[in-house]
């Protein structure tokens, strides 16, 4: 392990440098999909990389592993929704890239956080498209005349939000 941190100092600082690693990748990934409609696969492949060069540096191997699984798991349900509910597959890849980031034991604070930051993303989303100064500004912007929605904004959030409220607990008033 890179630090000699324990408990609650290890986890913010492991996850301190997951966000500085990452957001840039998370930029690129969220003008992207606005751009596009496409999350870049070299964007899903950097980010599987941070996690398996930093992870290991910051984790203990026992944990760094198990978070591996929730990799295996987001993606085969990425795969399914792809199939039966028209979830874009850069979606689902990014999704699957961003979970061995996350403890499985916050999913109930995950699901709600990445709920409220898909009616916003989308609300906000739909609200600038309709501002013509806006669109004249990224004309080559394929999401504003496209009917789908460009979820990586959501995905990005979700995982911004969750990797500052692992680094910076003192947020919400204490452990995270």
């Amino acid at each position: 392990m890179l630090n000699t941190y324990t408990g609650q100092e290890a986890i913010s600082f492991a996850y301190t440098i997951f966000l500085v690693i990452c957001l840039p990748l998370c930029a690129w990934v969220a003008w992207s999909d606005l751009k596009t409609m496409k999350i870049p696969n070299k964007a899903v492949i950097a980010l599987l990389a941070v996690y398996a060069v930093a992870g290991i540096l910051v984790f203990p191997l026992e944990t760094w592993l198990w978070h591996w699984l929730n990799f295996a798991v987001v993606l085969a349900i990425g795969f399914v929704l792809n199939a039966v509910a028209n979830v874009g597959a850069g979606d689902a890849k990014f999704a699957a890239a961003a979970a061995p980031f996350f403890f499985a034991a916050h999913l109930p604070i995950i699901l709600p956080l990445f709920a409220a930051f898909l009616l916003g993303a989308f609300a906000t989303h739909r609200l600038l498209r309709a501002i013509p100064a806006v669109r004249r500004a990224t004309p080559d912007w394929v999401s504003w005349s496209r009917k789908d929605f460009p979820m990586g904004l959501a995905l990005v959030g979700t995982f911004v939000t969750y990797l500052v409220l692992l680094a910076f607990p003192s947020i919400l008033g204490g452990a995270a």
